[in-house]
């Protein structure tokens, strides 16, 4: 990747992207994200080299910039939070859209992400609590977060609300999932079986502990 348009085009390769030029300068093009309208990735030109800033995690800011001379501390920006590539050909194509990947997940996260992303998590078979989503979603305490998520929960087929339960192994409220014993059915198809209308945690229930661990074993 040498090219602006190849940045550009990458850059609006990932979902509710747009281009803008703010500063009525066509030199700098923005990639935002629809919503936030926050910007994570700068296309611009600098002593004759296309430059790129991305918005990088601490853990890997650093290892970018030691692994290539041609990423450095952001131009323009805060250095403890952004990188510049510099699109001179000596960064491998993969690593610059890596990084740039990288910047569009820091950019997009929010908790009701991180909640979906917890409950794709559970397995057929087994459930977990409000409270077990929060401490994989990262915040123990927003358990009442995870349930206002889940009604708003636009992708049913690929996030599996219907696996979460209360804290008593009890089922939502049955309008939720579009009909009296709706959600139940879908547990039974999973091979749960109620006891009572309830879920036997102890049997069904996931792992939080283990899971957090493996999770972190698998990070370091």
């Amino acid at each position: 990747m040498k090219t602006r348009e190849e940045a550009l085009s990458y850059g609006l390769s990932f979902p509710d992207t747009y281009q803008e030029a703010p500063f009525h300068d066509d030199n700098w093009q923005l990639i935002r994200v629809k919503g936030s309208k926050k910007a994570f990735l700068w296309v611009y030109e600098k002593d004759g080299i296309i430059q790129l800033n991305v918005k990088a995690n601490p853990e890997w800011r650093d290892y970018w910039r030691d692994a290539f001379a041609s990423v450095i501390p952001g131009y323009h920006q805060n250095k403890e939070h952004w990188n510049t590539i510099l699109l001179d050909g000596t960064v491998p194509d993969d690593a610059v859209r890596t990084m740039i990947a990288e910047s569009y997940d820091i950019i997009t996260d929010s908790p009701t992400k991180r909640i979906y992303e917890a409950v794709k998590q559970i397995p057929r078979g087994k459930v977990a609590t409000y409270g077990q989503i929060a401490a994989l979603a990262g915040e123990p305490k927003m358990a009442r977060a995870v349930g206002n998520a889940l009604h708003k929960n636009t992708d049913p087929e690929h996030i599996p609300c219907y696996r979460v339960v209360n804290s008593k192994g009890e089922l939502a409220a049955e309008f939720v999932f579009g009909g009296a014993g709706k959600q139940a059915d879908m547990l039974e198809a999973d091979g749960i079986v109620l006891e009572n209308g309830r879920v036997n945690l102890k049997k069904y229930g996931i792992n939080v502990e283990e899971m957090l661990a493996q999770r972190e074993l698998e990070q370091n």
